[in-house]
């Protein structure tokens, strides 16, 4: 996985040059690991959405303690559910390994940091389209990008200042 990691980093790196004048090295990775992520996340959620679901409600049905439940989920909130976990799993792998790639935390405690994150962008998502389009009237596709701004920013300084800071002695 670590040889994996280097090329992607080299791939990354020649296209930085370009850019060395306006952002940082670690700015650039973050951006484009995030933005390839968001392209997986994209080609993932089209492909299981048409091909595995099939635009056909998914039933659930499960037994805990002799009861019987039964659920349907829409097509898209299940392909939701089962593009999340994996396009979670690779972002926080870019950036463990291409951008962050200085910290010293312990993995486990970086994964749980990096949900934690993501989790407050979910959040953020959540409840700033409520507001801008529930409350405020502005039309959706101007309002995801308007949070989504908001979202990366938090997002990079959360990952670079609590996910994947780099420990100093006694922390």
């Amino acid at each position: 996985m670590n040889k994996l990691a280097q090329i992607i980093t080299k791939i990354i790196d020649f296209f930085y040059r370009p850019f060395r004048n306006i952002m940082s090295e670690q700015l650039f990775r973050y951006a484009a690991c995030g933005g390839g992520n968001l392209v997986l996340d994209w080609v993932l959620y089209f492909l299981i959405y048409n091909f595995v679901i099939g635009h056909e409600l998914v039933n659930l049905q499960f037994t805990i303690y002799n009861l019987q439940f039964a659920q349907a989920i829409t097509p898209h909130i299940a392909t939701l559910c089962i593009v999340f976990p994996i396009t979670l799993l690779t972002g926080f792998w870019l950036q463990k390994y291409v951008t962050f790639t200085q910290s010293n935390l312990h993995g486990a405690r970086q994964l749980a940091r990096y949900i934690s994150i993501v989790a407050l962008n979910l959040a953020i998502n959540y409840f700033g389209l409520k507001l801008c389009v529930e409350i405020w009237g502005w039309y959706p596709t101007p309002s995801k990008i308007f949070i989504t701004l908001i979202t990366v920013a938090i997002s990079y300084f959360g990952q670079k200042y609590y996910s994947f800071r780099i420990k100093k002695d006694g922390q």
